[in-house]
């Protein structure tokens, strides 16, 4: 029997509306629209989807898919979260003959517990692994506090690293400082297995921005009136909301500064209640916007956030930059300086680059944007030219279809 060409391995996917599952997606399209056959075994949508019921296996767009029910339970405390990833791991290892049916194997990081499949996969079908790392295990979970260094589960995970590195045929790194930070730590990899593939975002054409305005779910901002800033995506162990929350206390009385939070993840409820407890009125929280709303809500905004803990540079790459760009926003990145996003805005002059914990510099250069109109627009022109430059769909797959190429027609 004649093996196909590429299966992706993924917790998340189509029709899921959350990047873990749209970025798997996009590539495998683009895979398959450059003509390989491609198969896809993931999980069974539930929280993220908002179609309705699907059916197990179909095929769409010339993708075969296959979706697994496992157990998922809330996901705000790790032990649901672990549930989650054992309880999808196992059910997968179940369908693990189906493995066999491919030349090649696209698995990523999340579930952490996952790769151990495709490892297997490699060493006993003789096929070829691409690991796609979007966050370094199990350094990430201890920075930020999820497991400890000694237990059982970081044993595991690092067991997991040391085979699917050295039999991975290419590793995917989202960026430069996470190149650096695998080659450094993982003595399994050579500089040359480890290829850099950012996250991206689809251009979506943006032809009429006064629509946005008029959508009702934004009238209690006045979006006319006020400066908007907003924050989109994953409030999680990974980000950092205290510099920001500070931030908004400081600038409580500047009635023309209004905060958009909208999103999914454990600090979420934390975010609720601060706002609620301490009547911060310049503040209004959505859960997850998407379609058109999150399009209406990015052209509404006047500036955009994106934070990471400390010491997780190199470790995770907030994938929400690049909507931010798309939509030709000024940027304020709340990290380490030396991050990739961080010294981009600064090289590119698309934002600005605060420390976490400066709080007063981040209420100073949003007083600076509210301001000053002209170096608002340069900077929103310029990190939409970032954009187009490096971060849209096309070109960043193009990279996953031209490894692809090499490793199954080299």
């Amino acid at each position: 029997m004649k093996k196909k060409d590429i299966l992706f391995l993924c917790q998340y996917f189509f029709p899921e509306y959350v990047s873990s599952a749209v970025l798997p997606f996009d590539t495998a399209e683009a895979l398959r629209t450059s003509g390989f056959s491609v198969g896809v075994l993931c999980g069974y949508p539930k929280e993220y989807n908002n179609v309705g019921k699907l059916p197990k296996k179909e095929v769409y767009k010339g993708i075969e898919i296959t979706r697994v029910k496992y157990l998922q339970l809330s996901r705000r405390y790790i032990l649901g979260r672990l549930i989650n990833y054992f309880s999808f791991t196992f059910l997968v290892a179940l369908r693990f003959g189906y493995l066999r049916k491919y030349r090649s194997i696209i698995v990523y990081s999340n579930p952490p517990i996952l790769p151990i499949l495709a490892y297997l996969a490699c060493k006993i079908f003789s096929i070829k692994l691409v690991f796609v790392c979007y966050d370094v295990y199990p350094e990430m979970a201890f920075i930020t506090n999820t497991i400890s260094k000694n237990g059982i589960i970081s044993k595991v995970m690092k067991f997991i690293n040391r085979k699917v590195f050295k039999c991975a045929t290419k590793v995917v790194a989202l960026s430069h400082d996470m190149k650096s930070y695998l080659v450094q730590s993982r003595p399994q990899l050579t500089e040359h297995q480890i290829q850099v593939i950012p996250n991206w975002y689809q251009d979506i054409q943006i032809t009429d921005i006064e629509r946005s305005y008029l959508n009702p779910l934004f009238s209690s901002l006045n979006p006319r009136e006020n400066f908007i800033v907003s924050y989109f995506g994953n409030m999680g162990i990974c980000q950092d909301l205290d510099t920001i929350l500070n931030a908004i206390r400081k600038l409580k009385n500047e009635k023309k500064i209004k905060f958009i939070f909208a999103g999914h993840g454990s600090k979420m409820a934390l975010l609720n209640s601060v706002v609620k407890d301490e009547n911060l009125n310049n503040v209004v929280i959505y859960n997850f916007l998407h379609g058109q709303d999150f399009q209406d809500a990015l052209n509404i905004s006047d500036c955009c956030l994106v934070s990471l803990k400390n010491g997780l540079v190199g470790l995770a790459v907030p994938s929400k930059t690049y909507s931010y760009m798309m939509a030709g926003k000024p940027i304020i990145s709340i990290m380490d300086k030396k991050s990739d996003i961080s010294q981009e805005l600064i090289n590119n002059d698309a934002g600005y680059a605060i420390e976490i914990n400066d709080v007063c510099g981040l209420v100073q250069v949003i007083k600076e944007l509210r301001d000053n109109d002209v170096k608002r627009d340069y900077m929103g022109h310029n990190s939409r030219k970032v954009f187009l430059n490096r971060y849209t769909k096309e070109k960043c797959t193009q990279h996953y279809v031209n490894m692809m190429r090499g490793i199954l027609e080299g």
